[in-house]
């Protein structure tokens, strides 16, 4: 009856929301309102149309396939991961979601799978510092944060785009921007403070988010943040539990930046963070697959920045950033029934750290009729794991330790031919030295590579652009493999070859309208495979859509869409064979439907479709409500006030890289205001 009652409910709700989204007497014309450098003056083509009208701006002004997140969808979509919260990007697929510990983020096929957490093909970037997890045996991505603690989200997808952050790189990037003091002082003197509380109906749970944002002079700002969540394990839609779902991570974070000289010309930003995790009597596996047996464990993620930057004022030819970075991933576990046969992984603490320091400039200069935004840098990368501290039979062979120590030198020139074209080449070099501890100590090994790309773009006056892309990688051989010496002087290879067309164009169909559209269409191989057992090649190519349409009137349309084919060649058999591409995502659409009334509300409709996958979960189509509610005036004015209904009408469903079924209803209720 309770379930009854509550899906007329939210009958109702879907009832009143179509009618919001189909008034249009109820919205006040938004186009006036619109800042200058989002419109069109006279026939002149601007360039990239900042609309700022839709849940998500498409980036047509770049040849890279590149999305990103604001803060505005990030606090809309209220998600407790940054799985979670990125899972809306075409050609992102996730392997669960819902919890950090166990969820992880695949990019074209490429990234966390359902064994292991990560194949060193998608980089997790947190403000410049390169962190993530490691290839360790069912113990999930280790990308505990919180996304709360983040004001933009860029997701790059493939290889072009990506050699000013690492080698190896298929899958795509991560970027990962904390917030600033700033973003709630407005750059004045002043002391600020945030608050948002949160609730969520199945895993019934709380979440909160505190931030102190401090600015005592104009040139020094201060942040802290602190974010907890509880969350009990989730409901599928058929109202069966699903096990060892619940969370209860929290994290913090603390930034400060002070801008000194004649013209601020100057800047030193320090940053660090810290998450945790604990879990009693949980599967080691984490992915939820194989009964290995219940350990208690717990998580602790650091991340700590300290960055320079220099840009004088009046010269083009310097804009200088040294940024070192530290990351840390400690898991200490133990089993709750020791005694096992598989005590070995099960007892097994693990630490790993990533030092890192880049030192980079950016220029802008001309050549005659040519002109060149130049960016340069070499970075030195040191990454040490000590060997898992296991049982004393059990030897440390599974998790190695060791030191992958690495120098880098990039460069990335994106060249202006008039006002039409843009050139940009890319080039990385890399060089490697691994040695062993421990169990292998006195192993080592060197490599190096070199590697790069070109993308060419042509913009037509009329909005329309064309662009197309080239690129190889390297992804050399890691401290996991120390094990296996065949491997420690083979990387695996990639090439990825793109082409595009983007849109951008205001008075469409109603004379008050604006349209951006992107589509990328995608040609990926790689060879030499290391990284899976039997695997000796892989060979993907499919197509990705971005298109978002808004009215004056409030109304906005936000479409995404993926297809995509992969194989991969099987070595296992004599003479080996093709077949699908066990860690592929499923082909799906993504459709946004919207409205926002003045500066009041912003009401949406979304509706997920995906297609039957290779491993055969089956496909589904779910919707998610949200609106959002900040009042102008009265008592409330200035507060926040968000409800999402996540898979609205409570299907069963397991997405397709997914181990387990996905949350049946879920509702989602936060408030939030800056005092």
């Amino acid at each position: 009856m309770g379930k009854f009652r509550l899906t007329q409910h939210l009958l109702g709700t879907v009832s009143v929301l179509g009618l919001t989204l189909g008034s249009g007497a109820m919205a006040q014309d938004l186009l006036d309102e619109l800042p200058p450098e989002e419109q069109l003056q006279g026939e002149e083509f601007l360039g990239t149309v900042e609309l700022g009208q839709g849940k998500r701006e498409v980036q047509v002004g770049t040849a890279v396939p590149l999305t990103v997140i604001n803060q505005e969808e990030i606090d809309d979509r209220q998600a407790g991961t940054i799985a979670e919260l990125i899972d809306s990007v075409p050609g992102v697929s996730l392997v669960n979601g819902s919890r950090p510990e166990g969820s992880g983020i695949n990019i074209r096929g490429f990234g966390a799978n359902g064994t292991y957490g990560t194949d060193q093909k998608v980089a997790i970037v947190i403000d410049g510092a390169t962190t993530g997890s490691e290839e360790i045996y069912r113990i999930g991505t280790q990308l505990i944060t919180d996304p709360a603690l983040y004001k933009s989200v860029s997701v790059i997808r493939g290889t072009v785009g990506s050699f000013e952050w690492g080698s190896g790189i298929i899958g795509g990037v991560v970027q990962l921007e904390t917030k600033d003091a700033s973003d709630f002082t407005g750059g004045e003197i002043g002391l600020r403070f945030r608050q948002q509380l949160g609730y969520s109906s199945n895993g019934e749970g709380y979440n909160s988010s505190s931030i102190l944002a401090w600015q005592p002079m104009e040139n020094f700002e201060v942040l802290l943040s602190y974010v907890k969540r509880d969350t009990d394990s989730y409901d599928d839609g058929n109202g069966n539990l699903v096990d060892n779902t619940s969370t209860e991570p929290y994290s913090a974070l603390a930034k400060a930046k002070y801008t000194f000289g004649e013209a601020n010309e100057h800047a030193l930003t320090f940053a660090y963070q810290q998450s945790y995790s604990d879990e009693f009597d949980s599967p080691y596996d984490q992915f939820n697959v194989v009964n290995f047996g219940n350990v208690n464990r717990s998580t602790e993620s650091k991340v700590a920045t300290l960055k320079y930057e220099y840009s004088p004022v009046g010269n083009d030819l310097i804009d200088l950033s040294v940024q070192y970075s530290y990351s840390d991933i400690y898991i200490e576990s133990e089993p709750t029934n020791p005694g096992g046969f598989v005590d070995y992984l099960l007892d097994g603490d693990h630490d790993y750290t990533i030092d890192k320091l880049t030192i980079k400039n950016a220029m802008f200069f001309q050549t005659g009729a040519v002109s060149h935004d130049l960016r340069f840098g070499v970075e030195f990368t040191s990454k040490d794991r000590l060997e898992s501290q296991v049982s004393p039979t059990s030897g440390s062979v599974s998790v190695p330790g060791g030191k992958d120590e690495r120098i880098a030198l990039f460069i990335i020139d994106e060249i202006a031919l008039g006002n039409n074209w843009t050139i940009t080449p890319a080039l990385r070099w890399e060089d490697q030295k691994i040695t062993g501890a421990a169990t292998f100590a006195g192993a080592r090994y060197d490599n190096s590579a070199l590697m790069g790309g070109i993308s060419a773009r042509y913009e037509f006056d009329s909005g329309l652009a064309l662009f197309a892309s080239a690129a190889y990688t390297e992804n050399l051989p890691i401290i996991d493999d120390l094990s296996v010496p065949s491997r420690m002087n083979q990387s695996e290879k990639s090439t990825t070859y793109e082409v595009g067309a983007s849109y951008v164009s205001s008075d469409v169909f109603t004379g008050d309208d604006s349209l951006q559209v992107k589509a990328n269409v995608f040609f990926t191989d790689l060879w030499d495979v290391t990284s899976y057992s039997n695997i000796g090649r892989v060979d993907s190519h499919g197509v990705e859509v971005e298109l978002t349409y808004a009215m004056s009137n409030g109304t906005y349309f936000d479409l995404n869409a993926t297809y995509g084919d992969y194989e991969a060649f099987n070595t296992s058999v004599l003479t080996g064979v093709w077949e699908l591409w066990d860690n592929a995502p499923a082909n799906g659409v993504r459709l946004t439907v919207g409205k926002r009334i003045n500066e009041t509300w912003d009401l949406s409709w979304e509706q997920v479709v995906a297609k039957n996958g290779n491993n055969n979960r089956g496909g589904y189509g779910i919707s998610n409500l949200r609106a959002t509610y900040r009042p102008q005036n009265g008592v409330l004015a200035g507060a926040e006030v968000r409800l999402g209904i996540e898979n609205a009408f409570d299907r069963v469903y397991q997405p397709n890289l997914a181990t387990q079924v996905a949350a049946g209803r879920n509702i989602k209720l936060s408030v939030a205001k800056t005092f």
